[in-house]
């Protein structure tokens, strides 16, 4: 296989500590990293770098893993600005939210949903991500949210079924009925086409019973669970999660001191989404008390057209820095590390032998300029598994 070395690098991000100052995002100063096919083979000082046969010339920028971004929602129709535009201008605005979507999303075509999935996955690309999961959930009948998920395994293996995203429209007068639905004729159509299961454990969506209802029968057929928790109150999701062991609890907003504590006692990752507060002008997550408590944090952009429309990673690490309490580090080790442990992965997120060779070149001599100059389109280059693609 075809080596190549990217060297002069000013400051390179491992996320292994050995390989680098020991701190966890493992920094290596004047550093080069060596792939051979797709994966990385070597880093270390660019001076010692062994002979390949291809060179890349970093001229002293910073090079990350690539951002895994492990909570979004892309399979769509529609857009939802007017709400948006009340939202931001404080008037009153009563259309369907979440229904809206659901609408268009079934009045579309195969093709246009495919579209709009590798749209926003090439916008996601040129801001540096090169892992993504996704979801359905704007279906909500049998038919469309096993559409939505063959649609989305075409573009990613980190698909996962949100058929409990709302009580479909058709089923509002008979959530029970729904949740049948859910786990039964929907399950059956849907799990060939998922890794994972979700359900948003909230307030007007489902109560704590019927998201363990979801959750198990999802287990049970082989997909392993997330939860939308705590996003608008206190409420079960973060305890149900942690006690079904899944992968990743998203949003916690709302914790209280229990939620913390369960979250840092286990492997569930707590995955906060700045991009919806962003969006709703609602309370940030405390990213510092998590941390401080010893949990697993990520960072994800909850791309979706009504509360985070969003596919920036970079401007998640500003907001994280800026409103979240977290440090340029930790926020950068979120989006990557963190995101690959939201997806129990050890192959992303990461730049050490072994690892595929996704990773980003930034126009900027460290990875702290994420954060220090928001806004900015810093990313020079993006490779992904050892090939450039942007």
């Amino acid at each position: 296989m075809t080596t190549t070395a990217i060297t002069h690098i000013s400051a390179l991000v491992t996320n292994a500590p050995s390989l680098g100052d020991e701190s966890p995002l493992g920094l290596i100063q004047d550093a080069a990293v060596v792939i051979e096919g797709d994966r990385v083979v070597w880093t270390g000082a660019s001076s010692k770098a062994p002979a390949t046969d291809n060179a890349v010339d970093a001229g002293g920028r910073a090079v990350i893993p690539g951002f895994v971004d492990s909570h979004s929602h892309l399979v769509f129709a529609g857009d939802r600005t007017q709400e948006f535009n009340a939202r931001m201008s404080g008037r009153p605005y009563s259309a369907g939210g979440i229904r809206t979507t659901v609408a268009a999303t079934r009045a579309a075509t195969d093709e246009q949903l495919s579209a709009n999935v590798a749209r926003y996955l090439a916008e996601a690309l040129r801001q540096g991500t090169t892992t993504f999961e996704t979801k359905s959930g704007y279906g909500l009948t049998v038919e469309d949210e096993a559409r939505a998920l063959r649609i989305a395994a075409r573009h990613t293996d980190e698909v996962t079924f949100l058929g409990a995203h709302i009580v479909s429209p058709d089923y509002a007068d008979d959530p029970a009925g729904y949740v049948d639905l859910v786990t039964g004729p929907m399950l059956d159509a849907c799990a060939p086409y998922a890794r994972w299961i979700d359900v948003f454990c909230e307030r007007g969506a489902f109560d704590g019973d019927q998201a363990r209802a979801i959750l198990t029968a999802g287990r049970a057929r082989g997909l392993h669970p997330r939860v939308h928790a705590n996003q608008l109150g206190h409420g079960p999701g973060v305890q149900l999660a942690v006690e079904l062991d899944a992968a990743s609890a998203d949003h916690c907003t709302h914790l209280t001191d229990a939620d913390v504590d369960a979250l840092a006692q286990s492997d569930t990752v707590a995955t906060l989404l700045p991009g919806a507060e962003f969006s709703t002008r609602a309370a940030w997550p405390d990213a510092r008390r998590l941390l401080d408590a010893g949990a697993t944090v990520a960072l994800s952009t909850d791309c979706n057209p009504g509360s985070s429309f969003t596919s920036s990673v970079p401007f998640c690490v500003a907001l994280a820095v800026r409103d979240m309490g977290m440090t340029p580090d930790e926020a950068l080790w979120s989006a990557t590390a963190g995101g690959a442990a939201a997806l129990r992965r050890d192959d992303v997120g990461r730049l050490a032998p072994g690892a595929r060779a996704d990773l980003v070149i930034l126009d900027a001599p460290s990875h702290v300029h994420l954060a220090y100059r928001p806004g900015v389109p810093l990313v020079r280059e993006v490779w992904r598994a050892g090939a450039r693609v942007a």
